[in-house]
């Protein structure tokens, strides 16, 4: 995207500066409209499968905080059917929005549940193998521990701008995003995005106190063929 920032120089004798935005790294969000019963249904889901699996998997999830990590498959799961058909729809906005092959679709290939009571947290990763991996917020107390996103780009690890003192920075400046918890939204981003979860910092004790969320992988696969 090309805009115009502003007209340099003395009056009748100005140029005009653009600015190009080439790279941008898209984030997509939702807010479910019936979060309060599909959290409710979900998070009875995710608490069988804690029952079933009680020591569950390591990944990103520092498990000597206390963090647990479901198998990564839920979206096969009938119980979770509901959110995995809600994430393919929007998904399949987010396919048209970027003009991606129409012949082709967004679909989850892995999708898991963390459990962080407090002071759990996740390590910053990536997600090899995926185009896309999101979150969904089922259960959310305050002060449960951000979401943080890292600027990749290399110039992190070069040099650093230095900015006005005590004003906000544009927001294409910034080299990193802090996004707050929230029941019931919905995210997606770059599988190569840089992301870590802040520590569980909620106050109080058992369920009730956890950061609750599915996670996903998003690839491209072929649609099926129309059946004739």
């Amino acid at each position: 995207m090309t805009r115009t920032v502003g007209h340099i120089g003395p009056k009748g004798k100005t140029d005009e500066l653009r600015r190009d935005e080439y790279f941008p790294t898209l984030i997509y969000s939702a807010i479910m409209h019936d979060a309060k019963d599909l959290n409710a249904e979900i998070l009875k889901a995710i608490h069988d499968e804690q029952e079933r699996d009680e020591k569950g998997i390591e990944r990103s999830n520092i498990k000597a905080l206390g963090g647990w990590h479901s198998h990564n498959n839920l979206h096969k799961e009938k119980a979770f059917d509901r959110l995995t058909k809600r994430i393919h729809a929007l998904a399949a906005g987010m396919s048209e929005n970027m003009g991606y092959d129409n012949k082709r679709q967004l679909e989850i290939t892995t999708m898991w549940s963390i459990s962080n009571p407090p002071l759990a947290s996740n390590r910053t990763h990536i997600h090899p193998g995926a185009l896309w991996s999101g979150v969904y917020y089922v259960q959310a107390p305050e002060g449960a521990g951000s979401l943080e996103l890292n600027d990749p780009r290399t110039v992190n690890l070069m040099s650093y701008a230095t900015y006005l003192p005590n004003t906000k920075r544009k927001t294409e400046c910034w080299t990193k995003v802090k996004i707050k918890p929230q029941a019931g939204k919905l995210l997606f981003f770059p599988a190569w995005l840089y992301h870590g979860i802040d520590p569980n910092l909620a106050k109080g004790e058992g369920r009730d106190a956890e950061r609750v969320v599915i996670a996903f992988n998003i690839n491209q696969r072929m649609k099926p063929k129309p059946k004739s």
